[in-house]
């Protein structure tokens, strides 16, 4: 049995220490590794329309972000306004912002 190695994640007392610039780099990875579609990674590209996101693909996004970042359930109504990837980064950044989780604030 192998020992597990630390990632690049900082973690302190079991917890990962998150910062806006790597919470906003993650979200990336993580919105390229569900893209159905082969489109443009960039701030406004569209999740539907650029990158092929359909709506089981966007259900497995929202869960791997919920599941990641240890968000609330998202409600229809504002899963109807994240529309881009900066729409996603945001909804996240805001939704750990509120909740206390960044170890410090890095504006982006």
């Amino acid at each position: 049995m192998g020992v597990e190695q630390p990632t690049d994640d900082h973690v302190q007392g079991g917890t990962k220490e998150w910062t806006e610039t790597r919470v906003r780099a993650l979200i990336g990875e993580i919105i390229r590794d569900l893209m159905p579609g082969t489109g443009e990674l960039a701030p406004e590209a569209r999740l539907i329309e650029e990158l092929g996101f359909h709506s089981l693909a966007l259900l497995e996004l929202a869960f791997s972000l919920e599941d990641e970042f240890r968000l609330p359930t998202i409600d229809e109504a504002t899963a109807r306004t994240i529309l881009t990837v900066q729409d996603v980064e945001n909804y996240v950044v805001t939704q750990m912002r509120t909740s206390g989780r960044f170890s410090g604030d890095v504006a982006v």
